[in-house]
């Protein structure tokens, strides 16, 4: 008997843990000629904004030790465009679509949310509160929690199905503010977005991003999210979304055991865009050898009892 993959974030469920990460595969299509993206448990879009976004100047990419940084600012073709051009293709694909969105002011926030609540096939919003590339909005809400419960609130006004709020890492106490989200009646939380981080061309001496900082993302990040899924996974009742660093299941499985309920991918899928194929039958294979008939048996099922743990050195 094949383990169960299925999860539920809220009023949605999917096929199973994997979501793309915002930002790292356009609106989704564009992955659909590596693989069927209506085998993974759901497409999050690229940030939406009101009206469209040319983002920030290059360079806005770069390359570093075990990551990248990026300094993209946002960059999209606006709401409308969105649900007229991209949500049918999405649609024709049977892609579960979660759609991310950004705003500078909290009434745009909802007044996003509302155009997306008429749209069936849109099943979740994802609030971006948690940018570091843009310089209005994005991280400035992330950091106050007072604003964050403030759109959290709109939103639900607006919105009926499934709201996931994308938290900062960039915060002293990650767990206040997944607790305000969920005070609000955010139904999930995605930790983390990236981190900020900075980089230097020695040679001219200038920084390697034309913003200076930006999010550093990929499997540098790993260990840090780890901590706060962890974290954030007993401080509330909803589920948790892990985001960072994943490269291999190995790494999804990793996240559920600290208590993730599903799992974005992002920086991989510029490396390997089909890596969800993989990632799908390793989990799988992982939870019959491990005897795991779900992933609800095994998130949240970390052993702190290091006396458990024969082989550890404890000179």
């Amino acid at each position: 008997m094949k383990p169960e993959l299925s999860v539920k974030l809220g009023k949605v469920e999917l096929k199973n843990p994997l979501m793309t990460a915002s930002g790292t595969c356009g609106y989704g299509e564009e992955l659909s000629g590596y693989f069927d993206v209506g085998m993974i448990g759901a497409i999050v879009t690229k940030s939406l904004t009101l009206k469209p976004k040319i983002g920030n100047e290059p360079p806005r990419v770069a390359e570093v030790s075990s990551g990248m940084l990026n300094s993209i600012g946002l960059a999209n073709i606006g709401v409308r465009r969105f649900i007229e051009e991209k949500l049918p293709l999405l649609e024709k694909l049977n892609a579960l679509v979660i759609a991310n969105i950004a705003a500078k002011r909290a009434e745009d926030y909802a007044e996003l949310a509302e155009l997306l609540a008429g749209k069936e096939s849109v099943r979740a919003v994802e609030l971006n509160l948690s940018c570091p590339n843009v310089k209005e909005g994005g991280m400035e809400f992330g950091t106050d929690v007072k604003a964050l419960s403030t759109i959290v609130k709109m939103v639900r006004k607006v919105f009926g199905r499934t709201i996931i709020v994308k938290l900062t890492p960039n915060v002293t106490r990650i767990s206040d503010f997944a607790r305000a989200a969920e005070a609000e009646g955010a139904d999930a939380v995605t930790v983390a977005n990236t981190y900020v981080g900075m980089a230097i061309d020695i040679y001219t001496r200038r920084p390697k991003l034309h913003t200076v900082r930006g999010g550093l993302s990929g499997p540098a990040i790993r260990p840090l999210t780890m901590a706060k899924v962890f974290e954030v996974s007993k401080s509330v009742q909803i589920p948790v979304v892990a985001s960072g660093g994943v490269f291999a299941w190995q790494d999804v499985v990793e996240y559920i055991i600290a208590g993730a309920t599903a799992v974005e991918i992002g920086t991989v899928l510029f490396a390997k865009p089909d890596a969800p194929v993989e990632m799908v039958k390793g989990i799988s294979e992982y939870l019959a050898d491990s005897h795991f008939g779900s992933i609800a048996e095994l998130r949240g099922s970390l052993d702190v009892n290091l006396q458990n743990v024969p082989h550890m050195n404890r000179g």
